[in-house]
This record gives structure tokens, C-alpha cells and sequence, in this order.
């Protein structure tokens, strides 16, 4: 076979996954909950289940579900979005990500990916005939506005941000934000596609979305995620928020890519919506940050900062000299306990002696886990 895409393979997360079931490993690699969601969303999908709703959704998502989210965003950023406008139901977060590079981006432009950036924003530029360029963010995995100010110029159509971050746990400061909205107003072709999909579990400080602003709000598609939300990952249902002439290009590429999304999830969550307060999931989660970090404080690991998201990022320099990966591979195989390496977010490989862990499980599991990792 001729393959169209010799860079790409396995993602690093099924690799570690299949790796960590392999060896019978604790998989603290792989993003996903451990642990059952909230019975109320079991019920409200039991009841959709039982409801005449199993036919195709409307191509724009559950209109109950999208007038739902409008409620949401109302009561905890006081925005005003468009149910029927400005809101699209996806198969995911990364469907959403994915139709709208195709749709926005054309052979020719450049795509900004600040570095490390989540692996599923490059393939969609290379798949449409863009440049997808890569720029790295600081030390403390914040944006460096005059690397950025210095590479947007006019073929630049689109800058892919993400906060809270995957994988290091940082979040964009108001500062930050200010200077996205400069960057804006200097370049009038720039869109913004920002990832927010672990907009409510943030710790420390304070979410601030692309919404905040009318510019920002005019020019940006957020991407945001159910199952991050509310546990379910497997469900796959995310949802876009864009102003409508942006949105209704995203819906040409979605309406042929999947055409509607999983109608009972979209009921269950209609239904759901209203009864939740995702803004608690923040102290939920940094419970489980504090244990997982607690933990360590006698071992050789060094944590990194980490003020949002559900991943913990750990310096094992002290350890090993091996690259990341290979830590990686040896901690599965000789201590029982899957990890990713930083490397793998890097479009250059970038080895740090860097290792993200996922905190998203049950307290026995992070205490079995940390037990093995401080024994070394």
C-alpha cells in the first residue's frame, strides 16, 4: 500500500493502552474516567431510551439539547449564544475540530499549532493541502506572544489554542486572552479554533473562554466535550459554538461526515442539562489531583504545576536517562503503571524527561498506582 500519510501511526494512547492490557498495568495513560457517571445522566438516558427518539437527530443537533447548552453558557459566562445560530452538536470534540479545519481551510493557508498541542489538530491541515506550523510555548507551557506575533501573517488563517491545556494542566491568564484579542484585530483573515474541552475542571484559577469577548466571539469556534464533562467519554458527543456564517460552513463538512449524532445520548443530555452543575466537577477533580500529588512527596519524581484538565505532568529526570518513551514502555513492563510520553504532543519529538499521568480514576486505583510509582 501507497500510504497517503507515511507520518502518521498508532496514536501514543492506543499504543500505551494496548501495552497496559498487555502486561495487566494500572493505565493511568489513556484519558478516560474509571468510574460510573452520575446516575441522574443513567437515568435520563434509561428514560430516552424508552422515548420515540431513535431515529436521526437533526443534523444540527437535539434542539432541546442546543437550547440547553445556550442555558448553560448564560448562567456561567452570562453570553447570550444562539441555540439555533451558533450552536452545532459533533460527534466528539475531535469531529468538531476535524470538519471545521476542513471547512475553513483551504490549500495553501497556514494552520498555527502551538507546541505540544493534543494529536488530533495536525492531520486535518495536512489532509486539506495547509502548512500546519508549530510553535512552542513557554516554560511554563503558556503562549509566547512574540513568536506568535511574529509568525501570523497573511497566508495564516487559522491559530489552534487550548485551555485548560492537554497535557500540561496550564490555563491562558486574561493577559493572554488580551493578547489573542490584539492579534485579532491586527489580522482581519485570523480564526481562532480554541479547545476547551476541560473548560470546567480547573482548579486554582479561572476559565476564561474565547467567548469573552464580541471580536473574539465573532471570530472563534470552541470546541467543547460532554464526556470530558460529565464522565462518558465513550458516548462521543461534543458540541461548537460559532457565529453563524462561520458555523454554517462547519455544517456542510458535518452533515456529510456524520450527518446527525447519537439521539439517545443528545436526549439524555436535553434531558440532563438542566438538573447538573458542572462548575462543582473543578473541586471534584482537585481532590483527586491533591491525592494523586500527596503521594509523591518522598519519591524522586518532580510535578509540574497543573491547574486544570485531569493530568498530572511528572519530571523523572532524577530517575532515568531514558527518552520518554522508553520510560514509558519500562514503567508498564517492570512496575505495572501506563503513562504517556510529552514527547508524543511535540511535532518535533521534543524529549523533556516528561511524563503525563491521568488522575481521573477512583482513589484505590491512584493509591495502587502511586504506591508502585514511589517504589522506585
Amino acid at each position: 500500500m501507497n500510504t497517503k500519510f507515511p507520518q502518521v501511526t498508532t496514536t501514543i494512547f492506543a499504543e500505551m493502552s494496548q501495552l497496559a492490557a498487555e502486561y495487566n498495568a494500572i493505565n493511568l495513560a489513556q484519558g478516560f474516567p474509571n468510574f460510573t457517571p452520575d446516575p441522574v445522566l443513567l437515568q435520563c438516558l434509561e428514560e430516552s431510551l424508552a422515548s420515540p427518539i431513535h431515529q436521526y437527530a437533526l443534523m444540527p443537533g437535539n434542539l432541546q439539547l442546543r437550547e440547553a447548552i445556550s442555558d448553560l453558557i448564560l448562567s456561567t459566562e452570562n453570553i447570550h449564544v444562539s441555540p439555533i445560530d451558533n450552536i452545532l452538536i459533533t460527534a466528539g470534540a475531535t469531529e468538531g475540530i476535524f470538519c471545521t479545519i476542513q471547512a475553513l481551510v483551504s490549500p495553501g493557508d497556514e494552520v498555527l499549532i502551538l507546541d505540544p498541542g493534543y494529536d488530533c489538530y495536525e492531520l486535518p491541515v495536512i489532509l486539506v493541502g495547509a502548512e500546519a506550523k508549530r510553535i512552542a510555548l513557554n516554560e511554563h507551557f503558556l503562549p509566547d506572544w512574540n513568536l506568535i506575533f511574529n509568525q501570523v501573517n497573511k497566508k495564516t488563517k487559522l491559530l489552534i489554542i487550548n485551555t485548560p491545556h492537554n497535557p500540561s494542566g496550564s490555563i491562558w491568564s486574561q493577559e493572554d486572552m488580551d493578547q489573542l484579542l490584539k492579534l485579532l484585530s491586527i489580522h482581519p483573515q485570523l480564526l481562532v479554533l480554541s479547545d476547551e474541552v476541560y473548560a470546567f475542571i480547573v482548579f486554582d484559577k479561572k476559565h476564561i473562554s474565547a467567548r469573552f469577548n464580541e471580536l473574539l466571539r465573532e471570530r472563534s469556534i470552541i470546541a467543547s466535550s460532554f464526556g470530558k464533562t460529565y464522565h462518558v467519554t465513550g458516548w462521543k458527543v461534543g458540541y461548537l459554538t460559532a457565529s453563524k456564517y462561520i458555523l454554517d460552513e462547519i455544517k456542510k463538512v458535518h452533515q456529510f461526515l456524520v450527518f446527525s449524532v447519537n439521539s439517545p445520548a443528545q436526549e439524555a443530555f436535553a434531558r440532563y442539562l438542566p438538573l447538573s452543575n458542572p462548575v462543582a466537577l473543578g473541586a471534584f477533580y482537585k481532590s483527586k489531583r491533591d491525592l494523586f500529588k500527596s503521594q509523591f512527596e518522598s519519591s524522586r519524581f518532580k510535578l509540574l504545576p497543573c491547574d486544570g484538565t485531569y493530568f498530572q505532568v511528572l519530571d523523572y529526570s532524577a530517575i532515568s536517562s531514558l527518552s520518554d518513551k522508553d520510560f514509558c514502555i519500562w514503567l508498564v513492563k517492570e512496575i505495572g503503571v501506563a503513562a504517556v510520553p510529552l514527547s508524543a504532543f511535540y511535532g518535533d519529538k521534543k524529549d523533556q524527561k516528561l511524563i503525563r499521568f491521568c488522575f481521573a480514576k477512583d482513589e484505590t486505583t491512584l493509591l495502587k498506582a502511586t504506591e508502585k510509582l514511589c517504589k522506585i
